[in-house]
Order: C-alpha cells, then sequence, then structure tokens
C-alpha cells in the first residue's frame, strides 16, 4: 500500500466523486479509478458503490478513510521534522476561521510566508461545528476562532483577544441613557443577525439568553457590510464585536449596562505536540 494511493481514496470520498478528485489532484480521471481498483483489489474489500450519478463510501470505505487520513497527517508530520532539521517548512498548513473572525490574520499570513516560501497555507472559512470537525479529523490543522466552552473541550486553546460586544444603531434612534444600553429596552426593536453557524450570531445567542430577552430578528445576513447598512438606514440594530463596529464610524455604538457581551477570539489546534507549521503559526500569533 503506498501513500498516494491512500491521497487517492481520501480524494474521492472528500470530493464525492472521480472526476472532482482527478482535478483535484490534476491528474485524469482514469488514473484515479485505476489507484482506487488497484488498492480495492490488494485490500479484497471493496471502499467505493459506484453508481451513474454518484459514488459512496462502503462501510468498508466509512472504516479505511479516516485511517488513511491519519496515515497521510503521519506522513506529513515525518516530511515535517525532517525538514524543520533543516530549518525549512514545506507542506501545507490548513487554518480554519469562522465567519466574523479575522483579528489582523491578513498580517500573520503575509510574515508566515515570507518566513517560509515552501509552506502553502490555505484558509478554511466554515461554521464552528465544521471547524471542530475538522481539528478532529486532521483536515484542518490550527483555526482562528470564538468557540464556546464546550467546543474547546478535546483542543488545546491560547486566547488571542477579549473584547465587549456593542449595539450599532442609526445615529438618530433614541435610547434611554446616552452610550448606554439594557438588554430590556431592544426586545421590541428590529434586529439584523448573522446567519446561525457565525461566531458573531452564536456570541449575540448566548448573551441574550443569559440576559433572559427575546430579540425581533427581521433581517438575516451573512455579510458585515449588508448588515451596517441595514443599521445605517435605521431599518435594524446589530450587536458586534467592538473592533468590528469600530469600522463604521458613522453608527452610534452602545455599551450594555449589564451583563456585557464578550468577544473572546482564541487559536484552537488538536491536543498534544503542534507540528512545526502550527508551532510557526502560533508565534507569528503572539
Amino acid at each position: 500500500m503506498e501513500l498516494r494511493q491512500l491521497e487517492v481514496v481520501v480524494a474521492v470520498a472528500e470530493e464525492g466523486g472521480f472526476t472532482a478528485a482527478a482535478r483535484r489532484l490534476h491528474v485524469v480521471q482514469s488514473a484515479v479509478s485505476g489507484t482506487v481498483r488497484t488498492l480495492e483489489k490488494e485490500l479484497g474489500v471493496q471502499l467505493f458503490e459506484r453508481t451513474t450519478h454518484r459514488v459512496t463510501l462502503t462501510a468498508a470505505g466509512t472504516a479505511f478513510v479516516p485511517a488513511a487520513r491519519a496515515a497521510l497527517r503521519a506522513a506529513d508530520l515525518a516530511r515535517a521534522a525532517a525538514d524543520e532539521a533543516r530549518g525549512v517548512l514545506r507542506g501545507v498548513l490548513t487554518i480554519g476561521t469562522m465567519q466574523g473572525v479575522w483579528l489582523g490574520l491578513d498580517r500573520v499570513l503575509a510574515e508566515l510566508r515570507a518566513e517560509h516560501p515552501g509552506l502553502t497555507i490555505r484558509l478554511h472559512q466554515a461554521a464552528a461545528v465544521d471547524i471542530r470537525a475538522g481539528l478532529r479529523d486532521g483536515t484542518v490543522d490550527a483555526a482562528i476562532v470564538a468557540f464556546d466552552r464546550q467546543q474547546q473541550r478535546g483542543l488545546t486553546v491560547r486566547s488571542l483577544a477579549c473584547e465587549p460586544m456593542v449595539l450599532a444603531a442609526a445615529p438618530g434612534r433614541a435610547f434611554a441613557h446616552p452610550g448606554r444600553v439594557r438588554f430590556e429596552e431592544l426586545a421590541g426593536l428590529p434586529f439584523v443577525d448573522f446567519a446561525p453557524g457565525w461566531a458573531v450570531r452564536s456570541a449575540v445567542d448566548r448573551a441574550f439568553r443569559a440576559a433572559g430577552v427575546e430579540r425581533t430578528a427581521v433581517f438575516e445576513v451573512n455579510d458585515i457590510v449588508a448588515a451596517a447598512e441595514l443599521v445605517r438606514h435605521d431599518l435594524a440594530v446589530c450587536v458586534l464585536p467592538e473592533s468590528i463596529a469600530a469600522h463604521f464610524p458613522d453608527l452610534a455604538l452602545r455599551r450594555f449596562t449589564r451583563g456585557q457581551p464578550r468577544w473572546d477570539v482564541a487559536v484552537a489546534c488538536p491536543a498534544g505536540e503542534p507540528t512545526p507549521a502550527v508551532a510557526a503559526l502560533l508565534r507569528h500569533l503572539g
């Protein structure tokens, strides 16, 4: 059994077909099909069910793919260790991040690439549940996230920033106190929310649950600029991390009088000794 065979099987499983896997691996489809057939013959089991319209894993394939991923990851670690001994980092570093979480990541990635030009850096933006699954199965090496305590279990987590979340409203919208707002004042106001899976949405949901106040979500968007436009025209209000809200200076920002929502951003990676590439990322994150 060869590592290339494992790579092909994993690609077919993740892409859902031979044609898509061939595009990912930059080979012809017949090469992918032939590699899978050869490995199936060697193992004595069928890894995929082939139909006219789709390719799915068999029970044997479902058991095989996680082990194949682990073997490929182990091989990557071995290569990385050899490269590190020579002062060189190569391979692929996949970084997960959630929508609404950025924290100057562009600067960090630029510095990392300048220091290690042989390292391929991939960014995978997804919902919290998908990033956590990726960290668990090895498809994501590290992540910049706003996880709650339950989502942090089984991971190595280091805090990067903690800041208040504020209410963003149109300047003309009146509240009881200048610069401050109570949760109870927001119960009847129209809200613009982000889609489920956004880190901002999860943090806001937790804050309102803790305050025992229900909000009325009139708009649901997946774009911070769109949310700001709705607020600017006084169609809704929105709760945002202070650093994000600061990008829209024409909006009126108010802190909460009690139960101040917090925006906690951290770097998370699988428990245990980090790979050389992840260690390099952690150094640049400070």
